[in-house]
Parts: C-alpha cells; structure tokens; sequence
C-alpha cells in the first residue's frame, strides 16, 4: 500500500471531523456532506467523479486530500453465499473481513486489529501476537470495499450489507478511537445508515473501555464469554485474571442500562468438548447470568490445527442448549457457514502476508455473533 505524504485520507473521517477538514482548507462546511455522500453512497475515490463539486475545490482537495482503503489481496465466495476478503492495511499485515448472507439480511463481520494480544486460548489470532491497530479508514474501508464489492450504490437503496459486527481480527475496544470513529460512520445518514441495533461491538471484557463506551456511542454489545466461572475463563481467556466474571459482568449491565432501551447483552460461548460443555457447565452459567437481560449465542468449536481442543458431539450440544432453555433463556445454536473456503467460525484463516510470497504465516477471524452467521433456534425438549 502506497501512503501518498502529507495528504489526508478522507475514507475513515466522521462527518464533524470532515467538517472540520474543509473548514481548515476555507471551504464551507456543507462540503463535508457533498464528499461523503460520494465516498459512501457511491463508493467514489476518484475526485474527478464528483459532478456536484466545482472543478477549483476537486484540484484543490486533489492536492491536499485522498479516499484510499486498503488493498485487496483477494476474494473468496462460498458456494452457500459467504464471501470472504484478505486485505493489507498500512503496517504491511493482511486482515480478513467475511460477509454473511441469510434471506434479506447481510452480516459483515469486520477486523480491527492486526493480530490480537489477548492470546485467547482456543484462538489462532492471539497465537499471531499483536501486530498493529488500524486506523479509521481501514476499518470502515472494509464496509466501503465489501459494499462496492455487490455494486449496492448508492449504499441506501437494495444494500446488501445490513449488519455490522465488530467481531473480526483482534479486540475492538483496545483500539477504541479508531473503532468507535468507523462505528459513527457505519450508522451515519451521510455513511452507511446501519441502524445502532444491527451495529454490534463484541469484547474480550476490557472492562474500562467498557465503562467508558457508553458516553461514545449506543451500538449492541456482545461479550465473549466461553466459561462460567473465574478459574476456568482464566485458562481461556486470559483477560479475565485481570478483569474477573463479577467486574466484568457488572459492567457490561451498566452499559445495557444506559442505553435507556429495552436491548439486551449478547452471549457468545464457544463450546469445546470436555472443556466447558458439560451440564455442570450449563448450571453454572444459569447462575452466573440469571440477573443479566441477555440472548446466547453457542458456537460449536471449529477445529484448526494444533488447536488442542475438539468440537462436542451434537448430543453434548443439544444438552447444554436445552439446559439454558429450560432456565428460560433465549439461545441459539450457530451452523457453519463458509466452510469450503475456509470462512467458517474460528476457522476464518487468510495469509498475513502477501500471497504472492506464499507465506506461511496465518490469521483468523474471532468467532462471530448470533448477528454475524445464520443461527438454529432452541426449543424445548419434551
């Protein structure tokens, strides 16, 4: 990726940040609106292309400015629908974004880091290390790119991307300014108009980020949980030993609560055979979450290699589902998506480096959300 010097990327610009742009240029500021609406709507990078601004301002944004997103290294499309891309953002690393279909609704799952330094146990991203944030233009510019990729411009009539989950590549919330920038521009009228309910930020629990979301933005919130208790989420996730179950969990109300609406927290529980899927497990879980408003989202694990761990039977399964329904919870069993090319939950794996090298070192894309891929609904046993 070519970095042109000294020139401002507009891409990643929320619209007072653009507002302020063409203020310290000395144009007006209605400008602001006219550039987004073809960056966005028509997924525009080419200055020339905008017929409703005056030839002087397009040489002179042509000699301060620039609408640059990351490169696509390549696109995958599963025979089910699911598309996959691999695209290299400004550190030189390569990130994937995923698209899911399901009837009217289109789910992109979108990364916000370049590796993670969480090192989840049962995930391959974290076994990367950290690599680099990105900026705000890299990671709207993974809506921008997949949006012109289905020719849906302008973005508001016919899109085929509906939803938005911050569920990709790395942990969102420790890259919270860049993160909460392209969420604005994602639900913003001279953006992508996604409504705040079909926007969802899933966490690790970095708890003070948590805390302070809140007074940022009112997006969905999913908190990846995959254990029930302290000890066990402490081998899993290790975040946990410094931001345990009762803090965490306490803190993900508080920001359901200030949303002043009836929404509730998503559960994401990755199930690994042996580890956390037992009915024990399930009865632990009712308790922990009893006083927490809130849908859960299983997901069988995805084996990859040297993984060390194994998907549960479909017995195994449908006993921890049912246990939850019982308790009168709302929960969901995700099937795979993707899978014939490689966009499977957890198994989401694209080269970090460029391809044409035939590297062999790997990412993988988080586990989405019961928003993210097509869900089963529980129901209970007689």
């Amino acid at each position: 990726m070519t970095e042109s010097i000294g020139k401002t990327n507009l891409l990643g610009l929320t619209q007072l940040e653009m507002e302020k742009f063409f203020d310290s240029i000395g144009e007006k500021r209605f400008r602001a609106g006219q550039v987004m609406k073809w960056i966005h709507h028509y997924g525009v990078d080419d200055f020339d292309a905008m017929s409703n601004v005056g030839k002087a301002l397009r040489e002179k944004l042509k000699a301060c400015a620039e609408i640059r997103g990351p490169e696509v290294v390549s696109e995958d499309i599963s025979s089910d629908g699911t598309r996959k891309w691999v695209v290299r953002v400004e550190s030189g690393s390569c990130v994937e974004t995923v698209y899911i279909p399901q009837g009217k609704r289109g789910t992109l799952c979108v990364s916000s880091q370049a590796g993670c330094a969480l090192d989840c146990s049962f995930c391959s991203t974290g076994k990367q290390g950290f690599n680099s944030n990105l900026t705000a233009a890299e990671v709207i510019g993974q809506v921008w790119i997949a949006n012109k990729s289905f020719g849906s411009v302008p973005a508001t009539v016919d899109r085929a991307i509906t939803n938005v989950v911050m569920m990709g590549m790395g942990e969102p919330l420790l890259n919270f300014d860049n993160v909460i920038a392209a969420m604005h521009l994602m639900m913003d009228d001279m953006g992508y108009g996604i409504s705040k309910r079909r926007v969802t930020l899933s966490t690790s629990g970095v708890v003070p980020m948590i805390d302070e979301l809140a007074k940022h933005i009112d997006v969905s919130l999913a908190l990846s949980l995959h254990a029930p208790n302290d000890a066990l989420r402490n081998q899993l996730v290790p975040i946990n030993k410094k931001y345990p179950l009762k803090m965490l969990l306490e803190s993900c109300r508080n920001y359901m609560s200030a949303l002043g609406e009836k929404r509730v927290l998503t559960i994401e529980y990755t199930l690994l055979k042996d580890i956390n899927d037992k009915v024990e497990h399930a009865v632990e879980m009712i308790e922990l979450l009893k006083d927490t408003p809130c849908k859960i989202n299983l997901i069988p694990f995805n084996p990859f290699p040297h993984s060390g761990y194994e998907r549960p039977s479909n017995n195994a399964i449908r006993r921890f589902q049912d246990q939850l329904h019982q308790a009168g919870f709302n929960v969901t069993v995700r099937t795979t998506r993707g899978e014939d090319i490689d966009a499977a939950c957890g198994q989401l794996v694209g080269q970090v480096m460029d391809r044409t090298r035939r590297s062999e070192r790997y990412i993988a894309v988080r586990e989405l959300s019961a928003e993210a891929d097509v869900v089963q609904s529980a129901a209970p046993r007689n």
